[in-house]
């Protein structure tokens, strides 16, 4: 199967074109190797071929529990980071300096910065690794840290807002996989590059949105207003449908028996999407409550 996510794309296997311990093509499909060297047909024990020597012993196959514990692990280093950089960074009052906010801030930027060229490197590595997807979600972390207090001091009131946005986003993963699953919900060709292409606008208006305002400018895109609540909302639909894709993803790798360092390509692409979720859910609650 031949997938339009840019997360997905370029994934050896996952394409179509893994291989077997003897080097030969095997298809996502049915997982079945093509007749070559290495297999055989013949019923006939001394007649099987043994293969050359030196070549790798087959990998396991992705699991729903190795997709699990892969994510699981990626979201706990997230969180942890996230928690990290709330407690050691400065708390956000009237009397804080600006050495103080300059912190804050750049925690945001490093963090934020950091995590999406990492996030562009996971997406376009063919061999997905997984140290990269851990740095890429403690910078993540970082980044969500700061935003999350920043937000929570600025329009949050202290009335636990940030918590909200963690429980809407799980309960967003919930349902989404509870329709996906009881809907039998398929994902074709034309709906894949829609949600790309969906995506790819939204972060390109972003940071088009973050020069403008360097220069004094802006579109509102990534603000607290009317046209910031209209595009978190519409950000919040794109990351269930990009849930929908990971899914998707994660139901055809084990169908096609996918090695199991797949399984961090699947944790990679979740934690975007629920990372995509809460932040526009955390906008759309700081918004209302303004």
């Amino acid at each position: 199967m031949q997938s339009n996510n840019p997360v997905f794309r370029n994934s050896d296997e996952f394409n179509g074109r893994m291989t077997n311990a003897y080097g030969n093509q095997v298809y996502g499909g049915g997982g079945a190797a093509y007749q070559g060297y290495g297999s055989s047909t013949s019923p006939d024990p001394s007649t099987w071929s043994v293969g050359t020597p030196g070549t790798q012993a087959p990998t396991a196959p992705m699991t729903i529990d190795s997709v699990v514990q892969k994510t699981g692990i990626s979201l706990l280093v997230l969180l942890v980071t996230a928690f990290a950089t709330w407690v050691m960074t400065p708390a956000i009052s009237e009397s804080m300096t600006s050495n103080d906010a300059s912190k804050l801030y750049a925690a945001m930027a490093i963090g934020g910065g950091g995590a999406f060229v990492l996030s562009l490197v996971n997406s376009f590595k063919r061999v997905i690794s997984p140290a990269l997807v851990l740095v890429f979600c403690a910078l993540e972390g970082v980044a969500l840290g700061a935003f999350s207090k920043y937000v929570d001091a600025v329009y949050g009131g202290g009335n636990g807002i940030v918590l909200q946005a963690v429980i809407g986003t799980f309960a967003a993963f919930a349902g989404t996989l509870a329709a996906y699953k009881f809907f039998d919900i398929k994902v074709g060709q034309k709906f894949r590059m829609f949600v790309i292409a969906a995506v790819f606008a939204m972060v390109g208006l972003s940071i088009l949105e973050v020069f403008l305002t360097m220069f004094g400018g802006g579109l509102g895109v990534n603000g607290f207003g009317g046209v910031g609540l209209l595009f978190a909302c519409i950000g919040l639909v794109l990351g269930i449908f990009m849930l929908i894709l990971d899914f998707d993803f994660v139901e055809n790798g084990i169908r096609a028996g996918l090695p199991e360092r797949e399984s961090w390509r699947a944790a990679f692409g979740l934690t975007v999407s629920l990372v995509w979720i809460y932040t526009n859910l955390l906008r759309i609650l700081a918004i209302m409550r303004r």
